[in-house]
């Protein structure tokens, strides 16, 4: 077992698909916990350069399928099977500037300023790969339907919940985008958008926010899930997706793969 890979079975249902989960992030690893099924995590080295007139939710949908595939296709053994691996990435939309993690104290202090007393957007995607696709894990490529899954085509609407989509009320939608070779579904992908409200800060207590470190590795030199939550005045969507991991489209998704996290309690 390498560095990067770890296996959290114990206690969880043996039954269910393998979670796989594409990611360092230790808000992400707590929030995979709460399904109460088997997991382990395998870190990621997808490349996260995009184009950049892309969406925030194209962003994000792009980056967690990137982040899912590069999973699937280098770093799984025969032992993850079934298993589904899931990607996700989260970004910091302020007007149409897409903050992502600060490359210095100037630049979270940059960031920081500009949300303070103002109203944000914070998309998080997450992409669902199943590995059971009867190929070896290093010849998968689920995005050119290679591999024996196959890419559904594209539809006109489909990015904005009108085709193709499941829509969660006003918050997020996600879509099927491949099947496997029996035509069970092999990957879905979806976003969420939340509205994140700062209370007006000084500099002194930026200033100060900045120097406790954790701004450091976060999309908006934030953390809702820490002492940042004493700036937020208000959420209006998922909390779980501003930390990092939309709980609720997650839930949904895993579903659609057989993974439920109530499967032994319905049948007691």
């Amino acid at each position: 077992m390498s560095p990067s890979t770890n296996d959290h079975s114990q206690g969880a249902d043996i039954s269910a698909p393998l979670l796989i989960l594409a990611s360092s992030s230790p808000r992400r690893q707590e929030l995979v916990r709460t399904f109460r099924l088997p997991y382990k995590v395998v870190v990621s080295d997808a490349d996260e350069a995009v184009e950049p007139n892309m969406l925030p939710e194209q962003v994000v949908e792009e980056l967690s399928l990137r982040k899912a595939q590069a999973v699937l296709e280098h770093k799984l053994s025969a032992e993850d099977k079934p298993g589904i691996v899931i990607g996700s990435d989260t970004i910091v939309v302020l007007e149409d500037r897409i903050l992502g993690k600060p490359v210095d104290e100037a630049d979270a202090f940059s960031m920081l300023k500009g949300l303070q007393g103002r109203t944000h957007r914070v998309y998080s995607g997450v992409a669902c790969i199943h590995t059971d696709t009867g190929e070896e894990p290093d010849s998968h490529e689920t995005a050119d339907g290679a591999g024996g899954m196959s890419r559904l085509p594209e539809k006109e609407g489909e990015s904005s919940g009108e085709v193709g989509a499941v829509v969660l009320g006003d918050t997020g939608q996600y879509r099927l985008c491949a099947r496997l070779p029996g035509g069970s579904p092999g990957a879905i992908v979806g976003h969420t958008v939340s509205h994140v409200t700062f209370r007006p800060m000084s500099d002194e207590e930026i200033y100060a926010y900045i120097k406790t470190g954790e701004p450091r590795d976060k999309a908006g030199s934030y953390g809702v899930q820490g002492l940042g939550a004493v700036f937020i005045e208000k959420i209006e969507g998922d909390f779980y997706s501003v930390m990092g991991l939309p709980l609720n489209m997650l839930y949904q998704m895993l579903l659609t793969f057989k993974a439920d996290p109530f499967k032994t309690f319905y049948e007691r």
